[in-house]
């Protein structure tokens, strides 16, 4: 059962069931307990499984550990400390374990110099990066407190020498948990920890968590279940003690007059002031080329003030090195400003940090609270975060994150369920460790969140791909990993090389690489892999500043030819992160309450105020809110929950364009433009343009589309079928299935020695997924790679939500047919050409649509 953890001890109570020496040099080092060490302190100390949710910086890591190194002080002061380990600690990042074993140095040192004499607890930190000779020593000596990563664990447990030293697990701590369960990687540590837990037997699981909603999901996560009831699990919750010192800022006083120079110098004039008027800035981008860009911009207009030594850039594309330096001068104070992607995110420590900048909408709340609650690292001290936004769409959208933070409303935290690729990995690892009984089996991977609803029929898929039923999957170098017998319900390893295959292709983060494009024969430049997986054919792009036509793709290469007219897929839309669907309803909500407050004739005055009442902005924000809105209502109508727009107009050249105004996610627009482009290629055998945001998406055409009629042939009962269809020969679908095939051990991405380039795995990859096809349409790992495209690349969940409401008539569908696109058809409609034109060329082309809007609005 999962309940509250609502009591807060003493500190008397507390201090009963610390060591003395322990005790003493708690009290030297802090005045008291923290809210969090308050709450579960005692439960730690019982053995309780246990959530504990603050924000960084309150004491958590330390709550933690307190009571764990209290008993091993015990057990070192009577003898009884042996050569194994005690304690796990598991982080997404080798940095953050690094931080750790740094952390734990402190109490463990001054526990020692109280105690007079050495305690002789050992820690450790185990991870692809540890050497041999520490790993050697590591088993000579075991530590009593393991630091590791999920990955590293799973190694460990086939490891048969290691494995030994894991038995007398008594406690797992899982530290920035939010970050794993949401993706494969926490899909696969939780099946680790229910394979530690058959080994080791029951053991305290602590996880540490920044806000996610809903907790007791989480929870659930973190200690999986038993018997078909979830395991017991207490949740701390001690998020209110940071307040939030939150803005939204715009630079400018009306972000369509301004031109964009203006704009910049505005924005970059803000940020000094901001930069110069703390000790030390955080600024957040979404990209990894914003984060270059900004660095750049500041360096190059305020040479005084910023150069090498006090700014620096922190993003995943940067070196190891350079990232450490980043950290390292962060937490010496060395540093005025660091600029990152989403690099910094995670809890690693950076030392203190006063202001958090976040240069456009972080996409959720979850990940604004996050990013800004990196400030303010002492305990009662406000977090600070400013939100600068420079387009209307931005400014609604960080106003309503700014009220959600505010109100503590948070996005639905989604964990991948039933993931095959990573399933067969475990099996595989499983029948390493010893010969299994299937029933015994399939009741262990059902005790993991990810998998309670597991079928038997997919279990028996992977097992039998496992088993090389499919011989003739031999012809394409794909061999038996494992032996069935089916018929005593029995499985074991297959091979001498079983544990090296394992131990050098784990793991659930796929290889990869930029992609090589040529057009006639000659390269012309390079594009990330992320990017080729949005390509469909006939897609045109920006690179290096000219156009091209998608053809076709073989491994990683692109064939392209020139051509023109404005591109389908923006050159930044790789990187961009997805609205959360929580927050796109709240938008669409807001919307409906301005459409039928200019539809009741309500005063400007009334209306600007209940925007600063209701989105907590200032004057300038309200002010810019209240005009596109009015500009929306008065040219057409404003699309919300109730109504969704549906707009024809005829672009430049007579060319054909439907603007669906569905704000629900880039992720939803995606499931629901491919398959509408699929009706449509299926009934008028026409190929149609796409181009998607998290504001809608449109289709365009030479000629005639039937956009709003194919939409229609949509329902929530077959829009997965439709998109299993529209998917097929997709780049998205051949991407992911080559990764779900490295994850599942198809292809191996290391064998003896030798190293897979992406190139030869996408090539692999590619007949592998024809071959499987022509197999069997339903092949454990295809249909893995289509859930994948469709439930985490994609929101099909969230995308038969919307149609339900259609079916049920809670949401109407209005077609309206304009001149020009709408004031919130624009920015969708732009993205394309602005890739396109010239900096001043953009500036033209901005105000002369806002003009015409204008003028078509006075003319009626």
């Amino acid at each position: 059962m999962i309940v509250k953890q609502d009591k807060a001890y003493q500190d008397k109570d507390l201090y009963k069931i610390l060591h003395p020496w322990v005790k003493e040099w708690f009290k030297k080092r802090f005045e008291t307990f923290t809210e969090s060490q308050r709450k579960s302190l005692l439960d730690i100390h019982q053995g309780n499984n246990i959530l504990i949710s603050s924000p960084t910086g309150s004491g958590k890591t330390l709550t933690a550990f307190l009571s764990l190194i209290s008993q091993l002080t015990y057990m070192s002061q009577m003898g009884k400390l042996e050569d194994k380990v005690y304690c796990i600690y598991i982080s997404p990042l080798k940095a953050l374990d690094n931080d750790i074993e740094k952390n734990l140095e402190e109490p463990l040192k001054g526990i020692e110099e109280i105690a007079g004499k050495q305690l002789g607890i050992r820690k450790a930190v185990r991870t692809g990066d540890t050497s041999n000779y520490e790993r050697s020593k590591m088993l000579k000596n075991p530590p009593h407190i393991l630091i590791t990563t999920p990955e590293t664990l799973s190694i460990l447990l086939v490891a048969p020498k290691f494995r030994e030293k894991l038995e007398g697990v008594k406690y797992v701590i899982v530290d920035e948990i939010h970050s794993l369960a949401d993706n494969k990687r926490g899909v696969h540590m939780s099946l680790t920890l229910e394979r530690l837990q058959n080994l080791a037997g029951n053991f305290t699981r602590i996880g540490l968590s920044a806000t996610v909603h809903p907790l007791e999901r989480m929870a659930s996560f973190l200690v999986g279940y038993e018997y078909g009831e979830v395991r017991d699990c207490k949740i701390v919750d001690v998020n209110y003690l940071k307040q939030l010192d939150i803005k939204v800022l715009c630079p400018v006083d009306d972000i369509v007059e301004a031109d964009p120079e203006e704009t910049n110098d505005a924005l970059y004039d803000m940020l000094y002031n901001l930069i110069t008027g703390h000790k030390t800035t955080l600024i957040f981008t979404n990209t990894r080329s914003g984060t270059e860009s900004v660095v750049f911009n500041l360096k190059r207009r305020f040479p005084q003030d910023f150069n090498e030594n006090n700014i620096m850039a922190h993003h995943s594309s940067l070196s190891r090195e350079i990232r450490l330096e980043a950290e390292d001068k962060l937490k010496d104070g060395a540093l005025k400003v660091v600029v990152s992607s989403t690099s910094l995110e995670l809890g690693i420590d950076i030392g203190y940090i006063d202001l958090v900048v976040l240069v456009s909408s972080p996409k959720s709340v979850s990940r604004a609270l996050q990013r800004i609650g990196r400030s303010g690292h002492r305990l009662h001290e406000k977090s600070k975060g400013r939100i600068i936004v420079v387009d209307r769409d931005d400014l609604v959208e960080c106003s309503l994150i700014l009220k959600n933070a505010l109100e503590g409303k948070i996005d639905l935290i989604n964990i991948p369920n039933n993931c095959l690729d990573v399933l067969s990995q475990h099996i595989y690892g499983m029948a390493i460790e010893s010969p299994w009984n299937i029933d015994d089996a399939f009741k262990l991977i059902t005790s993991s969140y990810p998998y309670h609803k597991l079928s038997e029929n997919d279990f028996i898929s992977v097992l039998s791909y496992l088993a090389g039923d499919y011989t003739s999957l031999e012809d394409r170098y794909v061999y038996a990993k494992i032996w069935v017998d089916y018929h005593e319900k029995r499985f074991g390893k297959r091979g001498k090389l079983a544990r090296m295959l394992y131990s050098t292709n784990i793991g659930t983060i796929p290889d990869r690489t930029a992609a090589r494009v040529k057009c006639n024969g000659q390269v012309v430049g390079r594009i990330e892999e992320d990017f080729m997986e949005k390509l469909q054919k006939g897609d045109t792009f920006v690179l290096g500043g000219n156009i091209y036509r998608f053809n076709y793709a073989r491994g990683m290469t692109l064939n392209v030819t020139p051509s023109s007219g404005p591109p389908t897929i923006p050159s930044w839309f790789s990187e961009q992160l997805p609205l959360a669907f929580d927050l796109a309803v709240d938008i669409q909500r807001f919307r409906d309450i301005m459409e039928s407050k200019f539809q009741y004739g309500r005063s400007k005055e009334e209306i600007m105020d209940f925007i600063h009442e209701y989105l907590y902005v200032d004057y300038n924000a309200a002010h810019s809110i209240y005009l596109y809105f009015r500009e929306q209502f008065l040219f057409a109508q404003v699309p919300g929950m109730k109504n969704l727009l549906v707009e024809f107009y005829t672009g430049f050249g007579g060319r054909k364009f439907v603007v669906f105004h569905s704000l629900f996610g880039r992720r939803v627009n995606d499931a629901l433009s491919r398959a509408v482009a699929y009706v449509i290629a299926k009934k008028y055998r026409r190929d149609v343009m796409i181009s998607v945001s998290d504001n809608g998406f449109y289709l365009s055409s030479d000629g005639k589309i039937g956009g709003l009629e194919a939409f229609k042939d949509l329902t929530s009962e077959n829009l997965e079928e439709i998109l299993v269809k529209a998917i097929d020969k997709t780049e998205t679908l051949a991407g992911r299935f080559r990764h779900c095939a490295g994850r599942s051990l198809m292809i191996l991405r290391r064998y003896k020695g030798q190293e897979k380039s992406v190139s030869r795995q996408q090539v692999k990859g590619k007949i592998l997924l024809k071959f499987v096809k022509d197999l069997d349409d339903n092949f454990s790992i295809l249909k893995e790679a289509r859930r994948e495209v469709m439930e985490d690349y994609m929101d099909v969940k969230n995308a038969k939500k919307v149609l339900k409401l259609i079916e049920d008539g809670k949401m109407d569908v209005k077609k309206i047919n304009t001149k020009i696109p709408t004031p919130f058809a624009f920015n969708l409609v732009a993205q394309g050409y602005l890739d396109v034109l010239k900096y001043e060329d953009r500036i033209e082309f901005i105000r002369r649509m806002h003009q015409a809007v204008i003028n078509e609005i006075e003319g009626k």
